[in-house]
Order: C-alpha cells, then sequence, then structure tokens
C-alpha cells in the first residue's frame, strides 16, 4: 500500500487516468482536462475505497461465518471455500499440522476447472500421502513450498511455479502433466493459532481475472487473506478444541458402558449393539421420501443426542447389583442356592438312613423274623426314593425352562412343609425365601428383584441430570431413561404412553429388546432363532408394549437381517 492508504491497485488505475488524460490534452483546452482529471481521480478512489470496504465487510461475515461453524470437518471446507472466493482461486488446499507425526495432512482438495471436491462434507477422501516436514536425514523439509510454509510461517507468493526457483513443484508438474491442468500462480499462508503455533498451511492456486485468465494472486488481497488465515486458525482451533471435547465424551462414556457390560459377562457388549441398533433406525427415518416418516428428519444434533442417549441407557445399572443382573437360576444370589439345597436334602436322606438302622438294630434286638426286617427296609427304601424324586422336582424348579403353574407351585409349597430334625431342632425342607423363588412363574426375577432391575432407569434419568448437557444434548436423560416404557403406559420408570413417548425413545425401545431377544450369550436361555424374535416382537406390537411403525420398518426395510448377519451366531439365522 501508498503512504496515503491508496492500494497499489489505486495508484496503477490513477497512473492510467493520468495517462488518458494526457493524451486528451491534445488539442483540448488546458481547464477541461484538469477538471475531467479530477473527476476520474475522485471516481478512481471512490472505487478504490468502496472495493476496500468491500473486501474488509465479506471478510467481517466470513469471520462470523467461520467462528459460528462448530463441524471441523465442514469449517475445514469452509476456509478453503471463502478463501478462494475472495482471491478468485481456480484450486485450493488445505493442510492439517500433525506435529507428533511431523507431517502435514491434505484436509481439503478443490480444483474447480477439474470438478474435484475432496475431504471435508465431499465423502470424497483423500488418498494422497501427506507431506513430511523433515527429510530422513532429520533436516526440514523446504524443498516443498507446503512444507516450507509450515515451518518457517512466511507467506509464499508465487506468479509461475513452472519459472519459480527455490522449491520444487515436481508433484505439480506431474498432476499437470496427467491431467492437462496448468499450474501458474500460488499463494500459500500458514494458520496459526492463538500461541502463534502453526496449526494448518492454507495453499491457493490460479487467481483468475474476469476473463477467466490465470494472472498472479495480487498483493492487494494478500493482507485481506492473511487476515482470513488468521480468524480461520481460531475457528479452527475453537472446533479443535470443541471436537477434543466431544471426543473426551465419548471415550469418558464408552468407558462407563463398557464398565456396565463388564459387570456381567452376559451382558458384554450390550450397549454398543443397542448403539448401533438404534442408529441404524434413525439413520433410515432420515432417508425416507415417503410414508410415515417422509417428514421427519433427524438433524446432526438430535442424532447425536439420539446416539449419546443410546450409550448411557443402562448408566443406572452401575448400582445395580451383579446378582441381580446375572440371576440365571430361581435360587441364586451371590451363587447359586441350589447347592445348599441339594446338600440339606442329601442331608435329610442321610436322616432317614439312620433312621432306618435304629429301626433296625431296635427290631432285632426284639428278635424280629425276616420279613420284619424286610418291610423296614422297604418302608425306607419307598421313602428315600420319594426324597430323591423331591429333590429333582425342586432342582427342575430352579432352571427357569417351564413355567410355573399352579400344581407345580403347589408341589413346590408342599414339599417345602415338611420337615426334618437336626440338633434338636425342626427345619423345613425349604425355607419361605427358597419357596419364594421356586414359585417365581417365570424368568428368574422375584417381584422385589425385577423391581431393583426396573430402578436402573430412574436411577439413569437421575444420574444423565446431573450431567450439564448443552441445549442441544438436553433431552439425552429423558430418551436414555426412556427405552423401557411402553405405548400402553405400562412400562417404566414413568408409566409413559402413546404420543407421551417420543419417537427416540420408542427407537430405542425397539433396539434394546431386538439385542435382548437375539443375544447368543444371556445366562437364562439359548440364542433365540431370529425368526422366533421376528415373532415375540410381533405379539408386543399386538400388547402396545412397542411402536408398530418402528418395528415395521426396522424388519422392512431390511435392517434386522443386516445386523443379524454382522453379530448374530448364522445358527440363528438359518431357514430365515
Amino acid at each position: 500500500m501508498s503512504q496515503s492508504g491508496v492500494t497499489d491497485s489505486g495508484v496503477r488505475e490513477l497512473k492510467k487516468i493520468i495517462d488518458d488524460a494526457y493524451r486528451r490534452s491534445q488539442g483540448t483546452e488546458y481547464q477541461d482536462v484538469v477538471g475531467q482529471l479530477c473527476r476520474d481521480v475522485e471516481d478512481a478512489l471512490k472505487y478504490d475505497r468502496d472495493s476496500k470496504d468491500d473486501l474488509v465487510e465479506s471478510l467481517t461475515e466470513i469471520g462470523l461465518a467461520l467462528s459460528g461453524e462448530t463441524r471441523l470437518e465442514r469449517l475445514l471446507e469452509m476456509i478453503v471455500d471463502e478463501a478462494r472466493v475472495l482471491t478468485r482461486a481456480d484450486a485450493g488446499t488445505l493442510y492439517i499440522v500433525d506435529q507428533e507425526k511431523r507431517k502435514l495432512e491434505f484436509s481439503i482438495l478443490q480444483n474447480d476447472t477439474m470438478e474435484v471436491r475432496m475431504g471435508g462434507t465431499s465423502g470424497n477422501e483423500i488418498t494422497l500421502p501427506p507431506v513430511p516436514l523433515y527429510n530422513s536425514g532429520k533436516s526440514p523439509n523446504k524443498s516443498n513450498v507446503s512444507s516450507y510454509c509450515a515451518l518457517t510461517g512466511e507467506t509464499i507468493n508465487i506468479a509461475d511455479v513452472y519459472e519459480a526457483e527455490g522449491f520444487d513443484f515436481t508433484g505439480p508438474r506431474k498432476y499437470d502433466a496427467a491431467t492437462g491442468y496448468r499450474s501458474k500462480s500460488m499463494l500459500v499462508l500458514a494458520l496459526k493459532n492463538h500461541e502463534q503455533d502453526i496449526i494448518g498451511v492454507l495453499q491457493l492456486l490460479n487467481a483468475l481475472d474476469d476473463d477467466g485468465k490465470i494472472i498472479e494472486f495480487s498483493p492487494d488481497v494478500v493482507d485481506i487473506v492473511g487476515s482470513l488465515a488468521s480468524q480461520a486458525a481460531i475457528a479452527l482451533t475453537n472446533a479443535q478444541l470443541i471436537q477434543g471435547l466431544k471426543d473426551l465424551l465419548y471415550s469418558v462414556i464408552q468407558s462407563i458402558a463398557a464398565a456396565i457390560d463388564a459387570k456381567s459377562p452376559y451382558t458384554n457388549g450390550h450397549i454398543e449393539r443397542v448403539v448401533t441398533i438404534t442408529m441404524m433406525i434413525a439413520e433410515k427415518v432420515n432417508s425416507l421420501q415417503e410414508g410415515k416418516y417422509a417428514d421427519v428428519h433427524f438433524t446432526v444434533d438430535e442424532l447425536e443426542e439420539l446416539k449419546l442417549a443410546a450409550w448411557m441407557h443402562d448408566v443406572g445399572k452401575i448400582s445395580i447389583p451383579e446378582h441381580v443382573v446375572d440371576k440365571s437360576t430361581k435360587l441364586e444370589t451371590i451363587f447359586d442356592r441350589a447347592d445348599l439345597v441339594d446338600a440339606r436334602f442329601r442331608l435329610i436322606a442321610e436322616i432317614i438312613k439312620n433312621k432306618q438302622l435304629e429301626e433296625t438294630v431296635a427290631a432285632l434286638s426284639n428278635g424280629a423274623d425276616q420279613s420284619k426286617l424286610v418291610e423296614i427296609e422297604m418302608r425306607y427304601a419307598v421313602e428315600l426314593e420319594q426324597l430323591e424324586d423331591d429333590r429333582l422336582y425342586v432342582t427342575s424348579c430352579n432352571i427357569p425352562k417351564e413355567f410355573m403353574s399352579d400344581e407345580r407351585i403347589a408341589r413346590v409349597e408342599e414339599i417345602a412343609s415338611r420337615t426334618y430334625e437336626s440338633n434338636g431342632e425342626t427345619f423345613n425342607w425349604l425355607t419361605e425365601d427358597e419357596v419364594r423363588n421356586l414359585c417365581i412363574r417365570k424368568g428368574t426375577l422375584t417381584d422385589n428383584e425385577r423391581k431393583v432391575i426396573e430402578s436402573h432407569a430412574a436411577i439413569t434419568h437421575e444420574m444423565l441430570s446431573r450431567l450439564p448437557f448443552p441445549k442441544r444434548l438436553a433431552r439425552v436423560p429423558e430418551y436414555a431413561a426412556g427405552h423401557h416404557e411402553k405405548l400402553d403406559g405400562s412400562g417404566y420408570p414413568n408409566g409413559l404412553g402413546g404420543e407421551e413417548l417420543p419417537l427416540q425413545a420408542r427407537i430405542m425401545a425397539v433396539a434394546d429388546i431386538f439385542e435382548a431377544l437375539t443375544a447368543k450369550d444371556r445366562p437364562y436361555k439359548k440364542p433365540m432363532k431370529l425368526s422366533q424374535a421376528i415373532k415375540i416382537l410381533g405379539f408386543m406390537i399386538k400388547d402396545r408394549h412397542i411402536d408398530e411403525d418402528v418395528c415395521n420398518l426396522f424388519i422392512n426395510s431390511g435392517l434386522y437381517m443386516d445386523y443379524a448377519k454382522a453379530e448374530l451366531d448364522p445358527s440363528q439365522i438359518e431357514d430365515e
């Protein structure tokens, strides 16, 4: 810039005006020439100020846009997009500095002429190798213009890379030879954070004039782009910090989930699989163009909110005793009390045998004949046989494979009512607690134990409600705690139903139930066939326990089969 504040382009414009005025002065009155010259100069200065004001205004708008973008991939893309708009560059590349590995990683690659957009949100992966910052001998790699900029922080403005000295442009030449492109003008700037550390390099290629011809990057815009680079670096640093915090949050959440799953060898991996199914359904909803969910579209924040809720849906189980969660038999507590019951029946058998021996000895002392001895033996044999039959029956009731009918419960209670004596005390064959557990009609849990397990949903809500989730994730506690609610209002923890249940909670409910039904590692059942699981889901739809539309979407779209092929044992999918 000149000292007067007029840019170099303005000076050049003034020189052109003066030259034109000189040519016009031939045969023209001096006063007219001076008057026109003054008007032209005033217009030129006004144009220069307006142009400069436009650039500043654009830069301000760009800065606001960059500072408002927290999605790292989109931000990186915006930096290149906006820099190219300001400079009218045909192509642009953004590198991110990897200090640990001492290299520049390609992040964004754009070229309008070649119709190339890679990295960022484009969905096209950049496969180019990173640029090393140091050579094999650990000397700085200053032959590459991007690494030179990353090492020194200097801005490099090159009119023609084919004629430039001091840098190795073998790469661009090879690219041009392969594609027919012509790399010419280049502007390379460093992105520095608040600590003046270089965190990235912005490389712009081939500035274009109004006619689409390649020109040198004007010195006028270098300062402007430098300001953009500074703003971009601040925005990038913030986005990286936010992404780092997000990564930390997910790491902590996943560690908690892993710890919860690790409490039980039988539910290991359950949470992660529920997350997988939940997000499969949610993403399918987003892809629908017709049907009930055609107008439903989860935003990026809503998807993240749902994903976090799925990861945290069982966090309340951290307070549930393992022996309740893992209860695989009815008599199990910290250990399976079936062994105690078995030992007790064997003790009763020994008591019966001792009585038989005592009675036999007494009969012999009284001179009983052989028939009396046989009668005693037969009577006790029948008693021992009945005892063994009762022992086996109690053992069968301990395993939750059959529904406990009234008749089966009555027999358990009849067995329990019998008594035996030991050390002068009288005991029932079964304790009240053993009877209560053996008479569980379905499954392994008593009513109290079921309430303990069900409490995990309320505890989940209580625990998550204490976390300072940002506004965009505010409903994580609600969704996480709602995966056991039912459409008919019979679920827990709040007995919500109907329209009170958000779609996110309905999706998680289907995911949680399907995973539990098809899991191949549960202690209380064999791996269920996929066809049987689908039938059960159908029954639950009829009972209004789960959402019919969500479940049908999961089944009819084939998502259930995609999941089954990835997670289930092949024997569970046979004959499907």
